[in-house]
């Protein structure tokens, strides 16, 4: 004869149904208020940066900061304690950004500084897919992530090309234009080729002679056309992907019809 569940048993199940189901309306309402707290705590640590503010509400931002951090350390730890398998779940996608959520904070009191790292608690906001039963959109999230995994070798080697062409680029500028025009060196002429090359153009360095000017007007045309490419092979395979998988849609479509 089996005996019959404990309450303290009883109330870890009835604490996993809230915390880390979305199916009862207590789930999504703990789900909801966490969210807020997410972005109550991350509006409170922008608040903190600013110099005029940190400086006349410091202490009431302190405190703040430290009553998100003891409440997320406790929501965590009682995910930990009502999960069935807490090793996993601390390994699991969730369980690692639910810690990022409060250790950036008690690190904070011991390495100063770091509390700007409490801002990744917004990548926890991600539950809301959970909540509004956007699992769906996943797919498509899957299906971009495989185009990026299938486009790695290629952008590997585009990246490689495009290194060794600012180390060109930036070794004839050097020659051209000479330290007496700001390019006092390779690396620093190297500098000037990535900023144009990528059409940034930040203009802390410019060429001054005539050579250097169209020199430079070609690299900025050729930049243009070094952005396509990486766009151009992620959009093939992401098309290609797209594609493989439209058949297998049509069958589970028609199973379900036919079902």
């Amino acid at each position: 004869m089996t005996s019959a569940p404990s309450s303290t048993s009883k109330f870890r199940t009835r604490l996993y149904c809230i915390i880390f189901e979305a199916d009862t309306f207590a789930g999504k309402a703990f789900d909801l208020l966490l969210i807020c707290a997410i972005l109550l705590s991350v509006t409170v640590t922008f608040l903190d940066s600013v110099p005029s503010i940190a400086q006349s509400h410091g202490n009431a931002l302190s405190v703040a900061e430290f009553i998100f951090t003891l409440l997320f350390g406790i929501e965590y730890l009682l995910r930990l304690w009502c999960s069935p398998r807490p090793l996993i779940y601390a390994r699991s996608f969730f369980g690692i950004i639910d810690l990022i959520g409060w250790l950036p904070s008690v690190m904070g009191y011991f390495i100063p500084g770091s509390q700007v790292l409490t801002t990744f608690r917004v990548i926890r906001v991600l539950r809301v897919f959970r909540i509004l039963k956007m699992a769906n959109y996943l797919k498509e999230a899957q299906l971009l992530a495989n185009a990026l995994k299938e486009s790695g070798r290629k952008i590997l080697v585009f990246l490689f090309a495009v290194l060794t062409l600012v180390i060109l680029l930036g070794s004839m500028m050097y020659l051209i234009e000479g330290p007496e025009n700001g390019f006092t060196s390779i690396p620093v002429s190297v500098y000037w080729a990535i900023v144009t090359l990528t059409t940034v153009g930040y203009g802390d360095i410019s060429p001054q002679t005539p050579p250097g000017q169209f020199f430079a007007s070609m690299i900025m045309i050729l930049g243009y056309a070094i952005i396509a490419v990486p766009t151009g092979i992620i959009s093939a395979a992401f098309v290609k992907g797209d594609v493989q998988a439209l058949p297998h849609e049509k069958t589970s479509n028609k199973s379900r019809n036919d079902g």
